[in-house]
């Protein structure tokens, strides 16, 4: 059956087919919350005024078979101004899933219409997870632009609960979890499980954005409530998540004051471990790491299955359900150059710098090394055993 394709320009507006829309995200193996109504919603009500929405729906008969919601604007690359379409929700949004079950070939039609409605250099779907063993429907999409890449974004770490949960964890974890409890029991500091609802999200939300704002996170303006827009979104989306029931918070709190908390995602027996900080004053304690453990220990008594990473930097994670993972997810990022003048000059520019990439990652190299001073080199002292373990246990 050939699709109908359909555009609106709004997630929020009364005639949005929201019924249908959530039929077809819950149809789509992989979704995330950061698929839901209210995650978009929010999103869209926080565009800038030099953004535009723009929705292309694929029907079957009555039954929705794409949701692709892209939002156009203008960015700088090089110096020169190019229009690009991302998809709603970036940057924020942690782990989207393709809300597609057309075929391939109503997969191309569908690139088809969003150049004839859209003219762009450049759409770019980040923060894509996929089916493993699957072939993407975005692979068409490679063929039919004047270049294409698929890169990796990140490789998440997730952590499969179950009955060995039930354990003390082993080697180097269990030792720095023991010395973060003695050190939490000490000071008086308690462990708090929240569900919040949409009236009490609000002002946790406060309390946890105070926490975030002296935290290097607030210090390097990198929090999810580092701007105005941005916490308006997540505002918006967790209180919106908050009435469905789907947010899950731990903290840690001092005389009824949060000092540390982690912010997640619940859905479908999958947590999405979202957004954590601590007060700078408190860093001593290990709480990150009691916090997810704490996750896991509540997974066990209400039968989650997946406690998750939502997103981690691709080289040099420090995210501490590292210690604790059975398994890994990958995002990728699809970018799609058009045939106009700009997405061939954007497209070129890619193919050039992927060529020029290793020799001028190896001139920095060189050059890094040219100018590090020549250090002496000092005499080394082998330690006895017992020194050698006295110097392993201060290093933990």
């Amino acid at each position: 059956m050939t699709a109908r394709f359909e555009w609106r320009t709004s997630l929020c507006a009364a005639d949005f087919p929201a019924a249908a829309y959530e039929t077809l995200r819950l149809r789509v193996p992989d979704h995330t919350p950061f698929n839901s109504l209210g995650w978009l919603r929010a999103a869209e009500l926080t565009l800038g005024s030099d953004k535009r929405l723009h929705i292309l729906l694929g029907w079957e008969a009555d039954e929705l078979r794409l949701c692709l919601p892209l939002v156009a604007g203008r960015e700088r690359f090089g110096g020169l101004s190019f229009r690009v379409l991302h998809h709603l929700g970036y940057p924020l949004a942690d782990r989207l899933a393709l809300l597609s079950l057309l075929s391939v070939e109503d997969m191309r039609e569908a690139l088809v219409q969003t150049r004839r409605r859209l003219p762009h250099a450049l759409l770019q779907l980040n923060e894509l997870s996929e089916p493993a063993g699957e072939e993407s429907l975005l692979t068409g999409w490679m063929t039919h632009s004047s270049t294409g890449e698929r890169r990796l974004s990140c490789r998440v770490p997730v952590h499969l609960i179950s009955e060995t949960d039930h354990q003390e964890v082993g080697g180097d974890p269990r030792y720095k979890l023991r010395r973060a409890r003695k050190r939490i029991a000490a000071c008086g500091a308690q462990v708090r499980r929240i569900v919040p609802d949409a009236m009490s999200m609000g002002p946790l939300l406060q309390a946890i954005s105070e926490v975030e704002a002296v935290s290097w996170k607030g210090d390097e303006g990198v929090g999810i409530f580092a701007s105005g827009r941005s916490r308006q979104c997540i505002e918006n989306a967790f209180t919106a998540l908050a009435a469905q029931g789907l947010v899950r918070v731990v903290t840690l709190e001092l005389n009824g004051r949060c000092i540390s908390y982690r912010l997640g995602l619940l859905e479908q027996g999958r947590l999405y471990d979202y957004n954590l900080a601590f007060l700078p004053q408190y860093a001593d304690l290990g709480s990150g790491r009691v916090l997810l453990d704490e996750w896991i220990r509540w997974g066990l008594e209400e039968n989650w299955h997946w406690i998750d990473a939502s997103r981690v930097s691709l080289e040099n994670s420090s995210h501490q359900l590292h210690e604790r993972m059975t398994g890994q997810l990958e995002h990728w990022r699809w970018s799609f150059y058009s045939w106009r003048p700009s997405g061939l000059i954007l497209g070129l520019g890619l193919r050039l710098w992927h060529r020029l990439k290793p020799r001028v990652l190896q001139w920095r190299a060189q050059r890094a090394t040219t100018a590090a001073p020549a250090t002496p080199v000092k005499p080394v002292a082998i330690p006895t055993e017992g020194e050698h373990a006295s110097a392993s246990h201060s290093q933990r």
